[in-house]
């Protein structure tokens, strides 16, 4: 059906779009020898997780448990999971968890390792465990190469583990510092015997850099499906790739200069990410969505031209931060042009545990 009949606000996800954007950065990441391992963190729907390993990508990554679970039930069975896995309940998951797939973990401290430890020393199998590495975004991560060499030794001599490598998620626009700490942590664990076989690097805003890290064996985007407006702003793609969209209605037009639409904070996210409003308004690109409460959506309409939006018009906005917005919404609207060829749910939505 065209998508003029759906209610809104609702999620519209391009598929020619997508496709687009998965074969592109398929492509680059053969063409570097990297394997593509992406994160599902953005789309959390098992089809498009079984077309990206269509096109070539080696498994997937999941930030959490839950995300894991749902695609493990789907048929996923190459999941990495780079994330401190802490707590009796978390660990009895991840093991039962592991029994199933193969599955792989980061650690960035022995606090970490010691529970990862106690909970497979009987395993049959050993969980291969990778050291997150904090080379300048500061979140988690051992803090220097050094650091990365003690903490493979521990996972090495833990019982029920196998030192799998090194993971970083790095700091946009900093891929030469990345690839520096990098360089010098595998080349102490070399030394030492313990060559990491694998060093996964991360990120969508500097995928088509990604080549730049020599020592990577494999890269971890996730928005680069959809794309968004940041995204755009960081140069990985332009507006015209964009796959996700939420489709919204004008319900007021208080002022000349003023639009409200049914789309707040619920379905656009409040991220700004440093960008001036909260989405780019498809067809009226000088609007400015300047507010957003909770199922409100307030435009600028002061630097538009004559023809602008009423009361009743359908508005497709292109988010700042893609990701956060289908973890907003059960289901989406799967389209090609201006019809409307599959509503799907979004499985793993609300899986944050």
């Amino acid at each position: 059906m065209p998508f003029d009949r759906l209610e809104t606000p609702c999620v519209l996800i391009d598929l020619d779009r997508v496709e687009a954007n998965l074969a592109r950065a398929q492509a680059y990441a053969d063409a570097n020898g990297l394997a593509l391992r992406p994160h599902i963190k953005t789309h959390k729907l098992p089809r498009f997780a079984k077309r990206q390993i269509e096109l070539g990508a080696v498994g997937i990554t999941c930030q959490k448990l839950g995300e894991a679970e749902v695609m493990a039930d789907a048929g996923i069975t190459d999941i990495f999971l780079p994330y401190n896995i802490v707590g009796p309940a978390k660990l009895a998951r991840l093991k039962a968890l592991a029994g199933r797939i193969r599955l792989s973990v980061t650690a960035d401290g022995a606090a970490v390792v010691d529970g990862l430890s106690r909970s497979f020393a009987a395993a049959a199998e050993p969980l291969s465990v990778l050291v997150e590495c904090d080379t300048g975004m500061g979140r988690c991560g051992v803090q220097t190469p050094e650091e990365a060499l003690a903490l493979a030794e521990t996972i090495a001599a833990a019982p029920g583990l196998v030192f799998g490598g090194l993971m970083t998620y790095p700091a946009t626009g900093k891929v030469e510092a990345a690839n520096a700490w990098l360089k010098a942590a595998v080349a102490l664990l070399s030394a030492r015997g313990l060559p990491p076989a694998i060093v996964s690097n991360g990120g969508t805003p500097d995928l088509w850099h990604a080549g730049e890290v020599s020592v990577a064996t494999e890269h971890r985007p996730g928005t680069y499906i959809y794309l968004d407006r940041f995204q755009v702003e960081k140069g990985v793609g332009s507006f015209d790739d964009c796959a996700l969209t939420v489709l919204t209605t004008v319900v007021s037009r208080p002022t000349a200069d003023r639009a409200v639409v049914d789309a707040g904070s619920k379905a656009l996210t409040s991220d700004t990410l440093g960008l001036d409003g909260f989405g780019r308004v498809v067809g009226y690109e000088d609007a400015v969505v300047k507010a957003l409460s909770e199922e409100h959506g307030v435009i600028d309409l002061s630097a538009c031209g004559e023809t602008r939006p009423q009361v009743g018009d359908l508005l497709r906005i292109i988010p700042n931060h893609a990701c956060v917005v289908s973890n907003l919404f059960d289901a989406v609207h799967l389209v090609r042009g201006d019809t409307v060829v599959e509503t799907v749910p979004v499985a793993a939505r609300g899986r944050v545990d």
